[in-house]
């Protein structure tokens, strides 16, 4: 919902903020307008807080020069919003499993937001992981994930492409390892179809590639990656990469 008064809260939140910290903390935020009442709703506790503790005192002085507004207050809580009527729910998780992945290796349902366990480490991987399952191609693109074994990166990956999911079931959502990229073109080459190869990867909508450091001296491989990466942000597509250290650190890349 655009109210006119968050409209006018908007405008001062990116004055204000950076491009990133806005996308990452106020545009996940849903809003409820209520009598004398603003309710923002945010995905996560973390979101909440930032916005407490970085925006309150500029989101109430807005409020407060409303004069259409009286006495109104405004209020940050976890919550989303109810379906209006008519309006049709998204399906569950369970009903778009099997005609979706297509491509690579399965999503695990198990790993989704909800599941995720999120930490001061992880808040803002966290945060703008969400943001990117909620706007793909836009939010951050590409977006990349870089941190030690056992950090939640492959869980983000897979809450990501989950969630695009359940938004959007017809998307097309690839989750593949890059040692099963590499695999895939080293097949093509071998029967060639690197022309049915690069039009399958190519087409996707979200394209999330776990442990990226196995591309590191495959120039072949690499060179084959940069054209795909190219081809999907030229037509507003998402990309999500993984990797246990910098890229500057992965040879060649």
């Amino acid at each position: 919902v655009q109210t006119s008064l968050w409209k006018c809260c908007i405008r001062k939140l990116r004055a204000d903020l950076s491009e990133q910290q806005f996308n990452t903390w106020i545009r996940p935020l849903q809003v409820v307008e209520e009598d004398r009442l603003l309710r923002l709703l945010a995905p996560n506790r973390f979101v909440v807080d930032w916005v407490h503790d970085n925006c309150m005192d500029q989101l109430t002085k807005v409020v407060d020069a409303e004069k259409d507004w009286p006495e109104a207050s405004i209020v940050v809580e976890v919550g989303r919003q109810t379906l209006l009527d008519g309006e049709q729910p998204k399906p569950t998780p369970g009903s778009i499993r099997t005609n979706t992945r297509w491509l690579g290796g399965r999503l695990n349902a198990a790993y989704t937001f909800q599941t995720f366990v999120e930490g001061k480490s992880n808040q803002l991987a966290r945060a703008a992981a969400s943001q990117v399952a909620q706007n793909p191609g836009s939010a951050y693109n590409p977006l990349f994930i870089s941190g030690g074994v056992g950090l939640g990166k492959t869980h983000l990956t897979h809450s990501i492409g989950n969630l695009i999911l359940d938004r959007q079931p017809n998307a097309q959502v690839a989750y593949v390892h890059s040692e099963r990229f590499v695999g895939d073109m080293v097949k093509a080459l071998q029967h060639n179809t690197i022309n049915d190869f690069k039009r399958t990867y190519r087409s996707l909508d979200a394209l999330l590639i776990d442990d990226i450091q196995f591309f590191a001296g495959k120039q072949q491989s690499q060179e084959e990656f940069f054209h795909t990466f190219n081809a999907l942000l030229e037509g507003q597509r998402q990309i999500v990469l993984t990797c246990d250290r910098y890229p500057k650190e992965v040879s060649g890349l």
